[in-house]
């Protein structure tokens, strides 16, 4: 399995994955939707991690930095995780974390923080053991 950055050529299969991964929260998702997130990808306002396997795209994660003003410090946030469902278990989402993670490192991060839904237990089996659960409650005021 190869880990490595998302180019250009990768348009498709990503699309492909993403539409997944949109259905996957039962999020309703469309073409240009699709698009404003490529264009954010490659404007650099989010980055983008794959996972590759026999020449497939099989994963992504999406991040970016963001501000801490109470540490004075950057962080990562990982906003979208997702292994294609015949791939789960080839330890392409732990390979996925470890290089954002590394990433994160390099730039100096204090962390690398992200969500998940409380039922999404495979997902958080892996997580508790790459990472540590917060206190953090989580709210949202829809605009």
């Amino acid at each position: 399995m190869d880990i490595r950055r998302l180019t250009d050529t990768d348009r498709a299969a990503w699309e492909r994955l993403y539409a997944a991964y949109a259905e996957f929260y039962r999020v309703s998702q469309t073409p240009a939707m699709r698009a404003t997130v490529w264009g954010w990808i490659g404007s650099g306002q989010i980055s983008a991690f794959v996972a590759v396997q026999d020449g497939a795209l099989i994963g992504f994660a999406h991040f970016r930095r963001y501000l801490r003003p109470l540490s004075t410090s950057t962080g990562g946030f990982l906003d979208d995780l997702f292994v294609d469902p015949s791939a789960r278990g080839s330890g392409a989402a732990a390979a996925l974390i470890e290089a954002v993670k590394v990433h994160a490192v390099a730039q100096g991060w204090s962390v690398l923080r992200w969500i998940t839904a409380e039922d999404n237990l495979r997902a958080r089996t892996l997580y508790d053991r790459v990472a540590t659960k917060t206190p953090w409650v989580t709210y949202d005021i829809k605009l």
